[in-house]
């Protein structure tokens, strides 16, 4: 499920990466324990994340405020994952932050919807 639209503003960290194919085993523990610690840095909104059959993956981090972006930057656990990872598990990423101006959210109503155009 997508992470809701927040009050903005807010920002948003792309990370784009494709992964080397050593990049199995410990490189999921590490994601999972990567993904318990953000959860407890003040600010982190959540994350969203999809992948290709080609292994392109793309991970989408909503932070309130900068604070809460640098305090998960500079995470000595953090800091030592992103490490390993520029020397065993990525050909390549990017990263980028944006400050998000404007959000909204869609769902689609799977009930009964009356009134004009609604079927029942």
């Amino acid at each position: 499920m997508p992470v809701g639209a927040y009050e903005p503003p807010y920002y948003a960290v792309v990370f784009t990466s494709v992964k080397t194919e050593a990049a199995v085993g410990e490189y999921g523990e590490t994601n999972e324990r990567m993904e318990e610690l953000v959860k407890e840095i003040p600010g982190y909104l959540g994350m969203d994340y999809a992948g290709s059959p080609g292994g392109l993956s793309v991970t989408v981090g909503y932070f309130r405020d900068a604070d809460a972006i640098e305090e998960w930057r500079s995470n000595a656990e953090h800091r030592a994952a992103q490490k390993r990872g520029r020397s065993e598990w990525y050909e390549r990423y990017t990263l980028h932050v944006a400050k998000v101006e404007r959000s909204y959210a869609f769902e689609r109503s799977h009930g009964f919807e009356g009134g004009p155009g609604g079927h029942g």
